[in-house]
């Protein structure tokens, strides 16, 4: 990349010192750190495309409009781009160019003409509930402390509904037995409290009272789930242990971690949940994300209608 991108400081307030592009960079990735608090997945991703933008325009923000940003775009499409990606394409101009106009680097903010790319949603694989059972029917353990622990992660995850993270960051504090909840945080730091049923319990304790003990050690801190070290788990291991489970259960889709949020979230629909409580339990900040899970269920409604109306 051109690192000598030179900046118009003529805003009011602002010097006329010019910055470069490692600069430019810099500052917006401590406002997406520290001022948006995405996740650091989303600061990479945002980076790679801001940085793929200046390279087209040389390394210069002098000029920047909508004509060019609606250039890098196509070149994109015509690259064969999924929508997916365009779409966070999209949002992250739209997020970068705000920025600069705020900061007095551009003398207006071309990524308001820009339309928002929408990406498709496909309905997410889910299993149901008899093989939910199934795959929580674990034989009965040795009480070796890694089958323990499995098992207690699988039951939360279902139970819950928790993203990946938030289980990793649990702590043993975070779990109140008596109230049957844990204490999750959640995007954007937002604290909540999730419900789970009895087999979770059961499986927490088991792995609480005789697992982890065995694999504490002086950096495990107060981590409710370790990893076989005694550091706290990683998203990484967690996804193993999902997909290692669902490949011992025959007829199964493969799914990580996030197959089991939107299964839980899909049978709590189906038992009868209103929407708003699924979304508050999942921790979801807008409505419309959780109404996938409608469609799930409508889904299977439908393919049930057909395989049993006689006149389907």
């Amino acid at each position: 990349m051109n690192d000598n991108l030179n900046v118009n400081d003529s805003a009011p307030g602002d010097s006329n010192d010019d910055l470069n592009a490692y600069e430019i960079l810099a500052e917006f990735e401590r406002y997406l750190r520290f001022e948006r608090d995405l996740s650091p997945h989303t600061v990479r991703a945002y980076l790679s495309d801001v940085t793929a933008l200046l390279d087209q325009l040389n390394g210069r923000l002098e000029g920047l409009d909508i004509g060019e940003l609606r250039a890098w775009l196509a070149d994109q499409h015509g690259a064969g781009k999924a929508r997916a990606t365009l779409a966070r394409r999209t949002a992250c101009v739209r997020t970068f160019t705000a920025y600069c106009h705020r900061r007095g680097w551009l003398a207006g903010d071309p990524g308001l003409l820009l339309g928002s790319a929408k990406a498709p949603r496909p309905l997410p694989a889910v299993l149901d509930q008899k093989q939910a059972q199934t795959v929580l029917n674990a034989p009965p353990s040795t009480g070796d402390p890694k089958d323990l622990r499995d098992q207690a992660i699988l039951e939360l995850l279902y139970a819950t509904g928790v993203r990946v993270g938030e289980l990793c960051a649990l702590d043993v504090d975070d779990v109140d037995r008596d109230r049957h909840v844990i204490r999750v945080l959640g995007k954007g730091r937002k604290e909540r409290s999730v419900p789970f049923g009895i087999p979770a319990l059961r499986a927490l304790d088991r792995w609480c009272i005789n697992g982890r003990p065995i694999w504490v050690r002086e950096r495990s801190g107060p981590a409710l789930f370790l990893g076989v070290r005694g550091g706290r788990i990683d998203a990484g291991t967690v996804r193993r242990v999902v997909h290692a489970r669902l490949a011992e259960t025959e007829g199964t889709p493969d799914m990580g971690p996030h197959g089991l949020r939107h299964t839980a979230a899909t049978h709590l629909l189906e038992g009868g949940a209103d929407l708003r409580s699924v979304q508050e339990l999942l921790g979801h900040a807008s409505l419309n994300t959780t109404q996938i899970y409608t469609h799930v269920s409508i889904d299977r409604l439908r393919t049930a209608y057909r395989q049993a109306h006689p006149r389907a």
